[in-house]
């Protein structure tokens, strides 16, 4: 007569965790890529013009970028007649304070950069169609006079433009 045998628990094998670290990186490097980074969130509302001459700035590292719209919500600051608002990264500037925030806003810009980017740095003025002009002088006349000469006005894609 046979025997039969009781089966022995059998135990599972460790799992190799060796290679996870290499896949978390792996996924942590696609998401780095693909990922596209705001300097900072709009508080304003922008519906910029279109152009009949577009270029692309070369290097976006070198750009700093002024707001000037349609505040999105009744709490941002604003100036008279209250339709307009002027955003220097993530904060909206009061009519008082605009040409002392918009001195400092290039100062800090200038010194982010090293010696060299500091000539190559370009603002740009992201305006909406619908604000008036002086508002944008009364920018452009704070950046002439801390000698920031390089400015760019940001238009509509040429994709845009065609419709």
């Amino acid at each position: 007569m046979a025997r039969f045998k009781k089966e022995q628990k059998k135990e599972l094998p460790a799992i190799n965790t060796g290679s996870m670290s290499d896949i978390i990186f792996m996924f942590l490097f696609f998401f780095m890529v693909i990922t596209n980074m705001r300097e900072a969130a709009l508080k304003v509302k922008l519906k910029v013009p279109n152009a009949s001459e577009v270029q692309k700035l070369e290097k976006k590292s070198l750009v700093a970028t002024i707001y000037i719209g349609e505040p999105l919500s009744a709490t941002e600051n604003t100036l008279p007649p209250g339709k307009v608002s002027v955003q220097l990264n993530d904060q909206t500037v009061k009519q008082e304070d605009l040409v002392n925030d918009v001195r400092d806003f290039i100062g800090t810009e200038k010194e982010a950069r090293s010696e060299e980017d500091k000539n190559k740095l370009t603002f740009s003025l992201k305006v909406d169609k619908g604000v008036q002009m002086r508002y944008v002088n009364t920018i452009k006349q704070e950046l002439r006079k801390n000698n920031a000469l390089k400015i760019n006005y940001a238009t509509g894609k040429k994709s845009e433009m065609q419709k």
